[in-house]
């Protein structure tokens, strides 16, 4: 296993002084190679344990072998990971919850990650689900520093009072010169997290933490970082690309307008789990997609779960004792390519670092199989953006069930009781990132494969008119149609994320989708004169406006994340202890058999005409459609999915 190790030796500086006046250095230029992974969500395996499979498509074990290539291919490399780590997959939520990580144990991801010589790692959103107190456990494991620089602990009064993690570090790298001169160079690395994982995981972090704003604290220490002797400053934010114009005060996504920021030579992001560069970002101010820049500076994203390695290649010079970047490449590489519908390895699985979490995976495949009850029909998301469906409506129909039951004997009892549900796997990334679960046996591999994220279920308390706008918001997931428009008209916003297309069962609707969108993406109301949802209803009556409403969902919604209408954290009235997850279990385990089948409480307004709407899903679901006259293949596009019309006059 050492060989996984570099030999190349590295202390860490946390307060060094400006060089001592002494004999200048030799000018001179340094290839220094930065690697990046991000969103790995405790993937560590190729193995989809909701498929109960091997799989080529993800998994630290491939990534792991593109590491050691790159590594091998230059004298000089650093490597990071931008978090979302512990978090994600069936075997995260085994470490935490099923057999629990003890004092003294190694998390399987540092099992994986120490093999492979990280350098510095960032806290991502997804490190705070379990708790403050798992999270501190788990990093006890991590052989490599930390750095977030946005938390803060408070005082009695909520204040900010100092750092909860090390902000920054400054890594004092030995490197070999393009004249094959040794030399050194101190690199500094900060990090950030979303502000919002405040409202996300508030039952986690009230009252213990607060999260600043990313940019205004990268302002603050970058200059500190320079005077404390950092030469080059790269920075890890678990933030997405954010819009090409100035953030907001707290914005989540703000890779873009931290490229703004003095003193910041590279910036290795995450969050979004997309891949930059890459051709979605064409056309985007200040961005070269040959060189991998934003505003001449260094940038990469390399996509989620391992399935893609990113790399930032700088040629750093030394003039007058001072160096600076003089130029750059970032890239990505994948571990897989589809060809002609078939997954293509790019990389092998990288056998020690398999070794290092065997135990932890085959104790995660022997909890996934267990069984719990039976379905009477098939469960899938294949059209889930399109139509009533019926894993959507599995997870309405036993949230439901749990707040009907546990509002007995209280002050909410009597409150008409809806349920919102989006869709977790609607082939985002991958045509095969779909749930699709045969009629049978269900298991708790399953489940997961439901409701992928560990939130908690919460209630909220709206009026119908804040329910037609949560709806509203909902709808954003659809481009306008033209009836009139002879062409193909894509249906699905594709920068639209289907976990915030909420479905709410309890009322019938139908969207009308010549309408714009009431709300832009950013959940800011844009055309007040719009109005997607039409016939809502209760009970087959219109909605009344005023009537009061208790609408099950998860505290991520609840609190605010999505950013969608009156949902701020304060029209939460029940705060629940239990998973969401957990709730779907329950109540199959209580039922025994069930039907998920779809109700078909909302639809598409009719159109007079049928103009051509297409959108993409899995080649998996021919059978599906072949049942539905409304559907009509038309055959396969980039990326290995099937594209499909839909006849919108029914």
């Amino acid at each position: 296993m050492k060989r996984l190790v570099r030999c190349i030796a590295m202390t860490l500086v946390f307060a060094t002084p400006l060089a001592a006046m002494g004999a200048p250095e030799a000018d001179t230029t340094v290839k220094l190679r930065l690697l990046e992974t991000t969103d790995i969500h405790a993937n560590l395996m190729n193995y989809d344990y909701y498929k109960d499979a091997p799989t080529d498509e993800f998994g630290l074990a491939k990534t792991a072998t593109l590491i050691l290539a790159a590594r091998a291919e230059v004298p000089n490399s650093l490597l990071f990971d931008n978090g979302d780590l512990i978090q994600g997959s069936p075997l995260g939520d085994y470490v935490a919850k099923v057999n629990p990580l003890k004092a003294g144990d190694v998390h399987p991801v540092y099992k994986a990650m120490n093999l492979l010589g990280y350098d510095a790692g960032n806290i991502g959103n997804h490190e705070f689900n379990y708790g403050l107190e798992f999270l501190s456990l788990s990093l006890q494991g991590a052989k490599f520093p930390y750095v977030n620089a946005n938390i803060y602990t408070t005082n009695q009064a909520g204040e900010a009072v100092k750092n909860y993690f090390k902000p920054y570090i400054i890594l004092k790298k030995d490197v070999v010169g393009i004249d094959g001169k040794k030399t050194t160079i101190k690199v500094g690395v900060i990090g950030f997290v979303p502000p919002q994982v405040m409202v996300w995981d508030r039952n986690n972090l009230s009252g213990k933490v607060v999260a600043k704003d990313i940019l205004a604290t990268a302002k603050k220490f970058v200059p500190e970082m320079k005077a404390q002797g950092a030469d080059i400053i790269v920075v890890l934010p678990h933030s997405g690309f954010g819009a090409d114009a100035p953030a907001d005060e707290g914005a989540e996504n703000v890779a873009w307008a931290l490229s703004q920021v003095t003193g910041i030579d590279a910036i290795l992001f995450g969050h979004s789990h997309v891949v930059f560069p890459a051709p979605a970002f064409k056309g985007r101010q200040g961005v070269d997609l040959e060189k991998g820049t934003i505003h001449g500076v260094a940038a990469v994203e390399p996509g989620f779960w391992g399935n893609n390695l990113g790399l930032i290649d700088l040629t750093v010079r030394r003039t007058s004792g001072r160096w600076a970047v003089v130029d750059s490449r970032s890239s990505v590489r994948p571990i897989f390519k589809v060809e002609n519908r078939v997954v293509v390895p790019l990389a092998g699985v990288n056998p020690e670092v398999a070794a290092a979490v065997q135990a932890e995976h085959e104790a995660t495949l022997a909890w996934v199989r267990g069984p719990v009850g039976r379905t009477t029909a098939p469960i899938n998301s294949f059209f889930s953006l399109v139509q009533d469906d019926p894993s959507i409506q599995l997870v309405n129909n036993a949230q439901k069930w749990y707040v009907e039951k546990n509002v007995q004997g209280t002050e909410w009892e009597g409150l008409p009781v809806l349920s919102a549900a989006a869709p977790f796997k609607a082939g985002f990334g991958s045509p095969t990132y779909y749930t699709d679960i045969p009629p049978g046996t269900l298991a708790v591999k399953n489940l997961a494969d439901l409701y992928i994220y560990p939130n908690t279920l919460m209630v909220v308390k709206l009026s119908g008119n804040q329910v037609r706008e949560w709806l509203e918001r909902s709808a954003g997931q659809f481009n306008r149609v033209d009836p009139e428009n002879k062409s193909a008209q894509p249906l699905v916003n594709p920068a639209f994320p289907s976990y915030n297309f909420d479905v709410i069962d309890g009322v019938t609707y139908q969207i009308d989708l010549t309408q714009p969108s009431r709300y832009d993406g950013g959940g800011k109301l844009v055309a007040p004169d719009a109005h997607r949802i039409v016939h809502l209803a209760f009970g087959g009556k219109p909605i009344d406006p005023t009537q009061m409403f208790l609408v099950a969902t998860n505290n991520y919604r609840a609190g605010g994340g999505g950013s969608f209408p009156g949902l701020d954290g304060k029209s939460i009235v029940i705060n629940s202890p239990d998973e969401n997850r957990q709730v779907v279990l329950n109540y199959i385990v209580e039922n025994k058999v069930i039907n998920p089948s779809a109700d078909g409480n909302w639809s598409f307004v009719p159109m007079a005409s049928n103009p051509l709407v297409t959108f993409e899903t899995s080649p998996n679901a021919q059978k599906i459609a072949a049942a539905n006259p409304r559907l009509t293949s038309l055959g396969e596009v980039a990326g290995g999915y099937t594209q499909y019309s839909i006849n919108l006059t029914k």
